[in-house]
């Protein structure tokens, strides 16, 4: 088996409504579908779908940061450090609270949805990882 491509990911929300708000209104990626029956939504970032959420129910429990799942899913926004200033002004206009970190091979902010799941957008800034993928692993607080 060899597997090509990251294809999706889905994350499970309490309210589809606020999720769209949230993912398609503030993050502006496109809904490209809708499944009534599963109460889920898809995005598209340029394939059929690359993200969507399914609704759970306002009684669902919310992530639980020790335990086990998804930690952050991160959507790549550009490749400068002005396009992520950018985006912080605008979570922060709406209320979203960031933190910055600088990766080396990137620049990230992370923050998170209405349901308490991770996000982080990202910038590319580097290569190295080419040549030596252990600066994937670079992590220092970044002001921006």
């Amino acid at each position: 088996m060899q597997i090509q491509s990251l294809g999706h990911v889905v994350l499970k929300v309490r309210d589809r409504e606020k999720a769209e708000a949230f993912y398609n209104g503030l993050l502006g990626m496109p809904i490209v579908a809708r499944l009534e029956a599963m109460h889920m939504t898809f995005f598209s970032l340029g394939d059929h779908h690359d993200f969507a959420v399914a609704a759970v129910g306002d009684a669902a429990p919310g992530p639980v940061e020790a335990g086990v799942g998804l930690a952050h899913v991160a959507f790549k926004i550009g490749d400068d450090v002005e396009t992520l200033r950018s985006a912080k002004a605008e979570l922060e206009a709406a209320g979203v609270a960031t933190v910055a970190a600088d990766h080396g091979v990137s620049k990230s902010l992370y923050f998170s949805d209405p349901d308490g799941n991770r996000v982080e957008l990202y910038v590319d800034q580097s290569d190295s990882w080419r040549r030596d993928p252990q600066t994937v692993a670079a992590y220092t607080p970044l002001e921006l």
